[in-house]
């Protein structure tokens, strides 16, 4: 069977997350969500794909599963996968959930009381062109709470990289600071948080499913020893050095 044509795709792609979309909760769903010190979180997720440089087709995903509040490393899992989407931009979730949840899915069956209890993504969840990136696809599909985190503004519905922006980031004085994102439609579609006091360059925080954007970014800087919170830092490191330990002449 032939691939479908690129146009009917991409329309297939976007009635798919029009239609999941709809399951997206914007609010806090969990008991520990509502602690000023998230009491009763115990494990916190993350999850990343690194490729060896030149291929954008074998990648290794990555799920880490830290303790919090110590962020001490309780779970990996690293797997060489074969992508077969191709890389479109806003569709990154079609290349790239399926190996995720597969990770999670194969947490649940073999250690299901590591199971995470949120799960950062190094990616965009409400943020993204159709309020629907791969945090928001990810936690649909998992059903568990999901944090967009992306280090790179996606310049989307009006909100740019302006003057007007930069000159917000010159606020952010302190880790935990942080500045709305605002669509042109008025809407908050994530936020612009200043992770640690070391770096003074932020990440953009969003919604990906049974979390607020309040509790989402508070969670963020509660997990950030570095610019980058921990889970995702250690599922990019863990992914990385097995492609550099299976791959020793690849270049990753």
């Amino acid at each position: 069977m032939s691939a479908p044509p690129a146009e009917d795709l991409l329309q297939q792609w976007e009635s798919e997350q029009a239609r999941l979309r709809q399951q997206v909760l914007e609010e806090d769903t969990e008991d520990w969500q509502g602690s000023p010190d998230f009491s009763g979180l115990e494990r916190v997720g993350g999850v990343d794909l690194s490729f060896i440089k030149g291929d954008d087709v074998n990648a290794c995903a990555q799920l880490v599963v830290l303790s919090y509040p110590d962020l001490q490393v309780l779970y990996e899992d690293s797997q060489m996968v074969t992508l077969t989407a191709p890389y479109i931009a806003g569709f990154l979730a079609f290349r790239e959930t399926p190996f995720l949840l597969e990770a999670l899915q194969r947490l649940k069956k073999n250690q299901p009381t590591l199971l995470p209890q949120v799960v950062f993504v190094d990616g965009n969840g409400l943020f993204h062109y159709r309020e629907f990136g791969l945090a928001c696809h990810l936690g649909v599909l998992s059903g568990l709470p999901c944090v967009g985190v992306a280090k790179n503004l996606l310049q989307v519905q009006g909100v740019n990289k302006s003057e007007e922006h930069q000159s917000q980031i010159a606020t952010l004085q302190r880790g935990g600071d942080s500045f709305p994102l605002i669509g042109a439609s008025g809407k908050v579609l994530g936020k612009a948080l200043r992770s640690s006091d070391k770096s003074s360059k932020p990440v953009y925080v969003s919604v990906g499913h049974k979390i607020s954007l309040d509790t989402a970014v508070r969670l963020t800087h509660a997990c950030c020893r570095y610019r980058v919170p921990e889970p995702i830092r250690q599922a990019d490191c863990r992914s990385r050095e097995y492609l550099r330990i299976h791959f020793p002449a690849a270049d990753t």
